[in-house]
């Protein structure tokens, strides 16, 4: 059973929507605020979050980055685009405005969810792509690929966003801890270092720049 983290303080909108998922067979976990939000990531790692922005303690723009690894869907009033974009670039996979159809919301975390393909193998599929991480492998074409460990954590986030753009400062937020040697000006390389190990593979250019915001894997 899938597990979804819902972080909303209006607790009308939080029952409705745990009502509704939880009638769809998923499970659901509350969190009111953005403090309480991290105590609970800290004991359970759920398949997807559901992310208020207007909370108390820390902000749901304050929390966003201190997730790691879980698509986040941004359930808020907030319409304005450059929220929109903003939140995107910084780590979620989506963004739906309040008030909100629940037919909807369930379409877009099933979409979310199918992106990430995760197995219980530990690997990713997305865009023709399957990364092993435990291995340090991508699979492309029937062919393996061997990377580094900076390379494989780049693509990895890459991967989880499928098709959609990741910001260099997210890319770099979001992989510091276990690859301290990829650096602003080193990620550059990085990327043009994982483009060719593609191509050679199936002649494919997988990776696309995205002028003035980050990469995005096609």
């Amino acid at each position: 059973m899938q597990h979804i983290l819902v972080i909303d303080d209006d607790i009308h909108i939080g029952n409705m929507t745990q009502e509704f998922l939880t009638s769809k067979g998923f499970a659901v976990s509350r969190a009111y605020s953005g403090t309480e939000a991290l105590l609970v990531l800290n004991q359970a790692k759920p398949d997807l979050i559901l992310l208020d922005l207007m909370l108390p303690g820390l902000t749901g723009e304050q929390l966003l980055p201190q997730i790691k690894d879980i698509p986040v869907i941004v359930v808020s009033a907030k319409a304005d685009v450059a929220d929109k974009v903003s939140l995107l670039m910084n780590g979620a996979c989506d963004y739906l405005t309040k008030p909100f159809d629940l037919n909807e919301l369930l379409a877009r975390i099933t979409v979310a969810l199918r992106k990430t393909k995760t197995t219980e193998s530990g690997s990713i599929t997305a865009c023709g792509l399957t990364l092993h991480s435990d291995t340090l492998t991508v699979t492309a074409q029937g062919k393996d690929v061997r990377l580094t460990r900076t390379e494989c954590a780049i693509l990895k986030l890459l991967m989880l966003s499928e098709g959609a753009p990741v910001g260099r400062t997210t890319i770099l937020d979001k992989i510091a801890f276990d690859t301290p040697d990829c650096t602003e000006r080193s990620l550059k390389q990085h990327i043009s270092n994982i483009r060719k190990k593609l191509m050679t593979a199936d002649n494919c250019d997988h990776i696309q720049a995205i002028y003035g915001i980050g990469f995005k894997l096609i």
